[in-house]
């Protein structure tokens, strides 16, 4: 028992309130960034605990979040008390035309694509507009005759020439005559 009072750190007020004391001390008129408070804070309250820039840089988003601080080109800073409310960003809302009294509001569409109605009549399956199936052909079996007198020539099923690229043809040597 005894150890457990000597080994443990003296008791550290709340990071929000040491920000506070942070930024009022600085006192910069552009506001303090994140190493000035944190270099403050070390100075004046200590031995930090082990993940005090985690446990700064957490409070001050949570404090930028609420509102109580302002952050602005990396600098935080206490929020002006005469400035207007921060509205958030982008367009701002239409303003909404007033109903009428005893006007009545339908539900909202629900999201999504509407159920099917099991009571409707099945659809006839039909195929495509030119008669064939959908999708790709099957493959028709070919018979290859066994000969040997033939080369062996790679051929398609159903097409009659050879897979691939064919060869290049060369242009056929033209002598040109010249007329005087």
């Amino acid at each position: 028992m005894a150890t457990e009072e000597v080994n443990k750190p003296p008791s550290l007020p709340p990071y929000p309130e040491m920000i506070m004391k942070a930024l009022e001390a600085l006192n910069e008129e552009s506001g303090s960034n994140k190493s000035a408070i944190a270099k403050y804070i070390e100075s004046t309250f200590g031995e930090m605990p082990a993940g005090h820039t985690t446990l700064l840089s957490h409070h001050l988003n949570k404090m930028k979040e609420n509102g109580d601080l302002v952050f602005m080109k990396n600098n935080y800073m206490k929020p002006d008390p005469n400035a207007p409310p921060k509205r958030g960003r982008g367009r701002p809302p239409k303003p909404k035309d007033p109903l009428a009294p005893g006007t009545v509001l339908s539900p909202p569409r629900p999201r999504g694509r509407p159920p099917k109605d099991p009571n409707a009549p099945p659809k006839p399956k039909t195929t495509a507009a030119s008669g064939r199936p959908r999708g790709r052909p099957k493959k028709i079996a070919r018979s290859v005759p066994t000969t040997t007198s033939m080369p062996a020539v790679n051929v398609t099923a159903g097409s009659g020439r050879p897979r691939g690229r064919p060869p290049k043809e060369k242009p056929a040597f033209q002598e040109v005559s010249v007329e005087q």
